[in-house]
């Protein structure tokens, strides 16, 4: 096995938006990253991908069920457990389709530094007050990691919500100070920002890049080349 100082090494925060959509878990898309990952480290044996899995539909799932229950929003504390056990979950599905190349525990406590070995390290949410942005955040801080590939159902940042405003405009190019004034500072369970803004002020400090992509893997392909792609750099 390489050792992990040895290798290099890729942070790609997976939107649970990507693995269940719609409550629905996304075969193809699981599918397609499963053959991107094993290919890539075909051709390059050395490197290493941190696969950081977020929650997705599911959390939404059961927070609107549990509301329409007791006839009145759930707790924060709530609605961020509940965030953070769905990305368990989908973690653990992804760690079941790598399983044979993947470190044998999902990352879920990062007051913990394992260095692990193995090709693919899968990690999930781990408390409240933050997303999965966060924790691959300080996955890049714990393994020396510069950038963080964002893959999300969006394939760039807009100046404002595109769902909403159909004269939203994508920005290829963002300073950090530039991304938090879109985003604020305030994290709220289930929000729909590009980036965690608990996590934009982490990786503002620690000057870690961020690249947000949609799960279009032929254009990931092209950012691993090194060529022309579509995309917002954060940095």
């Amino acid at each position: 096995m390489i050792e992990s100082s040895k290798r290099k090494k890729f942070v790609i925060s997976v939107g649970g938006s990507l693995i269940v959509p719609n409550n629905e878990i996304n075969f193809r898309f699981l599918t397609k990253l499963n053959t991107f990952i094993r290919n890539h480290l075909v051709t390059y044996p050395t490197h290493q991908f941190f696969l950081v899995v977020g929650g997705g539909a599911s959390a939404r799932e059961y927070r609107d069920t549990g509301r329409d229950v007791i006839g009145h929003d759930l707790t924060m504390d709530d609605l961020d457990w509940l965030g953070i056990h769905a990305t368990r979950l989908n973690a653990h599905l992804v760690q079941t389709i790598f399983r044979d190349i993947s470190h044998k525990e999902i990352i879920n406590d990062y007051t913990i530094i394992r260095k692990a070995q193995e090709s693919v390290v899968v990690a999930a949410g781990w408390k409240p007050g933050w997303s999965t942005d966060y924790c691959a955040t300080l996955l890049c801080e714990d393994y020396h990691v510069p950038t963080i590939i964002n893959l999300s159902n969006i394939p760039q940042v807009y100046d404002k919500d595109p769902n909403v405003f159909k004269d939203a405009k994508p920005i290829d190019r963002l300073t950090w100070k530039e991304f938090r004034a879109l985003v604020g500072d305030d994290w709220v369970p289930g929000m729909h920002a590009p980036f965690d803004p608990v996590a934009a002020k982490k990786a503002e400090e620690l000057k870690i890049r961020v690249v947000v992509m949609s799960e279009d893997f032929k254009n990931i392909e092209r950012y691993f080349n090194e060529e022309k792609f579509l995309g917002t750099i954060i940095e």
